[in-house]
């Protein structure tokens, strides 16, 4: 019951804002069609102030108020996102603010939040019964297995399936922050690269004419070098403090003790998860040529049939999954729900950083066209690779891949072949790079949300950014020297 109570104030929170933005909408249809005309080249970059102030609350609350944050986080950014919206509105016309966020809520938002749910949901509903023993070698093998997975069921499903796995095995150890911080950065970020089921910007790139499997052979060099570089540095860490820092505490203390033979309950959702990767699948193989126009944006049959499918499966897997996984796992929808509010905010206050970005060097942030590309407007791969990446560190990583693929000529056959190289920069600095910070993937958050239910006390904002400049940013700059 509490789960389904919990479920019920997640959809209606979601419902709530999309009802606002549709009733808006229809107060102001006959102006909100002149919202896709607005010009990134005519908007000052201090439009971009509320998405910051999103990041920035993102990055302090929890440091300054951390009891007021928790309660309140969602008001927060629903605050940023008026203090964008209402000025816009005054500026160019509620018509255009309108249609504005009702682009964000559908082309982008809901795609995104209806994905994750069904994944967090069909994967928060198998359950590993018994308990490994957190040994350096088992630790290692079950990020390595997760690295692996995620390119099949996607970041967020490799994530939500294997981090509580993880945590119970490691929850008799003193230093456990190390670990899902390194499980971050793989399972729910580089781990994805060799598929567009694994990242979102794959997928779009998949949506916008890149084939499947162009991922898969042009990424698989970078991405075996990074993950591999980072397994072997986790693996030595670990058996550091593992072996010299007096690592386990009294077996008694242990709250999960170890068991011989390890089950699966909630096996259905195995089945559920299949059909979550058919349906990304179908909408992107499917082109049935129809089009919805919804105050300004065209939302494709292909992609809605999806997201209604996805929700779908998401009650059906409530509905069929043994009571004891989703007990095993302790699962509970509080990581979602601050995705939900925050990325909210970060998709509606975005959307003019993402207009000025695609005016290239009409616009206010022209300074990144130029240096991406020559004077002969020639790519510089690495340079694609770090852009990209560090956007992505801090915007959402899928409209980052777009900004850039147009960026380098939108043209998908001819990225394909003559601009291979900047294709797969952008596509590897989208995904890798997601890792840098807490908010460049969604899983990120995801994932740290779930530590922190179980006790593990994770690294502020400022602190992880301190572990990925140390430990990533090395590894990126030699994955530049090697393949860009």
């Amino acid at each position: 019951m509490r789960d389904r109570a919990a479920a019920a104030r997640l959809g209606l929170a979601v419902t709530s804002t999309l009802a606002c933005a549709f009733a808006f909408a229809l107060a102001l249809w006959p102006q909100s069609a002149s919202a896709a005309t607005l010009d990134g080249a005519s908007l000052p970059a201090w439009w971009g102030l509320p998405f910051a102030g999103v990041l920035l609350s993102i990055a302090v609350f929890p440091l300054v108020a951390p009891k007021f944050w928790h309660h309140h986080f969602g008001k927060i950014a629903a605050a940023w996102g008026a203090l964008f919206l209402v000025p816009f509105s005054v500026t160019f016309g509620a018509g255009v603010a309108v249609g504005s966020f009702v682009h964000a809520m559908l082309e982008e938002y809901v795609p995104f939040i209806v994905l994750l749910t069904a994944l967090y949901t069909v994967a928060g509903g198998i359950c590993v019964r018994g308990n490994l023993h957190g040994t350096p070698r088992t630790n290692t093998a079950i990020i390595a297995l997760g690295t692996l997975l995620a390119s099949l069921m996607g970041t967020t499903g490799a994530a939500m399936l294997l981090i509580r796995p993880l945590l119970r095995a490691n929850d008799n150890r003193k230093h456990v922050v190390h670990v899902v911080v390194f499980f971050i950065f793989l399972v729910a970020n580089a781990g994805g690269s060799l598929s567009p089921l694994g990242d979102p910007p794959l997928f779009l790139g998949f949506l916008n004419g890149v084939s499947f499997f162009w991922t898969t052979t042009h990424l698989a060099l970078p991405m075996l070098f990074v993950c591999g570089v980072l397994l072997v540095t986790f693996y030595a860490l670990d058996s550091y403090y593992y072996h010299r820092r007096e690592e386990e505490r009294a077996p008694l203390l242990d709250p999960t003790p170890d068991t011989p033979r390890l089950g699966i309950d909630g096996k259905i959702n195995f089945v559920l998860l299949g059909v979550v990767i058919a349906l990304v699948l179908m909408s992107g193989l499917w082109k049935p040529g129809v089009e919805f126009d919804l105050f300004g944006t065209h939302v494709a049959l292909q992609n809605a049939a999806r997201d209604v499918a996805l929700i779908g499966v998401t009650l059906l897997s409530l509905a069929v999954t043994p009571r004891a996984a989703r007990v095993g796992n302790a699962f509970n929808w509080a990581p979602i729900e601050e995705v939900a509010k925050l990325f909210a905010g970060i998709f509606v206050t975005i959307a003019p950083v993402i207009t000025i970005l695609r005016a290239g060097d009409a616009g206010a942030f022209a300074g990144i066209a130029h240096l991406v590309n020559d004077a002969a407007g020639q790519p510089h791969d690495a340079m694609y690779f770090w852009a990209t990446g560090l956007l992505s560190s801090f915007l959402d990583n899928a409209p980052t891949y777009l900004v850039f693929f147009n960026l380098a000529g939108g043209d998908a056959q001819s990225l394909m072949s003559h601009g291979a190289t900047t294709l797969a920069a952008i596509s590897a600095g989208a995904v890798f790079m997601g890792a840098n910070s807490y908010i460049g993937n969604a899983p990120n958050f995801m994932v740290k949300a779930i530590a922190e239910s179980r006790g593990v006390r994770m690294p502020s904002f400022f602190a992880y950014l301190g572990w990925s400049v140390t430990i990533l940013v090395p590894v990126f700059l030699v994955t530049t020297w090697l393949f860009f």
